[in-house]
């Protein structure tokens, strides 16, 4: 199956490049959000694989890093730290000797980003400022941060925090010069099961016999929580500043989706969210001009800068005039069969932490 193994170390070759291999064991590493779903598997994931120096987890709410270091996240090398990166002060301090950064925390729900919109931009937008402040300030080698498929051509206000997000994250690297401080970002699409996630909302309707569907035409990426921390990690060892890196993940069908959950359920449309797109975009034609493909992702380079390398382009493939990469025209869906073993991997999953 196409997800079961997703990112694994036997695939990091085609990933690396040209690029040196990077030893984690005598890293320190910073995850802000660190008790959300992404942060919970990258700490798993490195504890289990990487055995970095230290592990801090940087987030702002007592109670999860309470439950979280209950549930089994006691290992030696982790520190709990509270804090929320609308206080830059308060990351300098954290950030203190630190080597790399993964900036995970964020305001991700549409609907509330909609209500909220002055929490979002201190959140997502002032949130990532300080981060890049802070990471400078301390000397941090290396600064990744999380994006979305709705950063590109933006209809609500989370993609729109998030493309302006990318933007600090990228251009932060002309702040950069004279140091060793780099920036870069990755942009990927829905991961299965997390927040909001459609999943356990056809799983919950199920027992109803009737799931709602917003539009029949819809179409996403989607990709497992592995595989992504599993991206985030590799793409963290070979940048070298200013990439927007693109995993290349299958698409599927929201019909197909709801399908395979509840075959015999009767599908309800309710009509297209406000803010919410038929079909979501990785990668649009404009930026197209300056990516380079390799074999499992594409890169975003600044279309222009005097502080990048642009070493990509002999690592790669320009694409051509017009490529798009969107979730309508991917080659890659993801057929009945695996959309079923993810669904069932999920509940197995859910089915443990309950």
């Amino acid at each position: 199956m196409v997800l079961a193994q997703p990112f694994k170390k036997k695939q990091a070759a085609s990933l690396q490049g040209d690029g040196e291999k990077m030893n984690w064991t005598d890293k320190i590493v910073l995850v802000t959000g660190g008790t959300g779903s992404f942060g919970k598997k990258f700490i798993e994931i490195m504890l289990r694989d990487y055995h970095p120096a230290k592990l801090i987890i940087f987030s702002r709410d007592e109670l999860k890093q309470h439950e979280m270091r209950d549930s089994g996240f006691d290992h030696p090398s982790l520190r709990y730290f509270i804090g929320d990166v609308r206080d830059v002060e308060r990351l300098r301090r954290a950030m203190h000797s630190v080597d790399v950064v993964i900036h995970a925390a964020a305001l991700k729900q549409v609907p509330a980003c909609e209500y909220n919109p002055m929490e979002a931009i201190k959140t997502n937008i002032l949130g990532s400022s300080n981060v890049i402040e802070a990471s400078l300030d301390a000397g941090v080698k290396k600064v990744m941060a999380l994006s979305t498929d709705k950063a590109v051509n933006p209809v609500n206000l989370y993609g729109a925090t998030k493309l302006a997000a990318e933007k600090l994250f990228v251009q932060s690297n002309a702040y950069a010069a004279g140091t060793s401080t780099r920036f870069s970002c990755v942009r990927y699409g829905n991961v299965v099961g997390s927040r909001g996630s459609v999943i356990p909302i056809f799983i919950k309707q199920r027992q109803n016999g009737k799931l709602t569907i917003t539009d029949e035409r819809m179409t996403r990426f989607w990709l497992t929580l592995e595989q992504g921390v599993r991206f985030v990690i590799h793409c963290t060892e070979q940048m070298q500043g200013g990439e927007v890196f693109v995993p290349k993940i299958p698409s599927t069908r929201i019909v197909d989706l709801a399908r395979a959950i509840a075959p015999q359920a009767d599908l309800e449309v309710i009509g297209i969210r406000p803010g919410e797109k038929l079909h979501e975009v990785l990668i649009n034609d404009d930026e197209a001009r300056s990516t380079i493909e390799v074999d499992d992702m594409f890169v975003v380079q600044p279309s222009a800068s005097l502080w990048f390398g642009h070493d990509w382009q002999s690592r790669g493939r320009s694409l051509p005039d017009g490529f798009r990469y969107g979730s309508e025209n991917n080659p890659h869906w993801l057929t009945m069969e695996e959309i079923q073993e993810i669904i069932t991997a999920f509940e197995v999953t859910h089915a443990s932490e309950t």
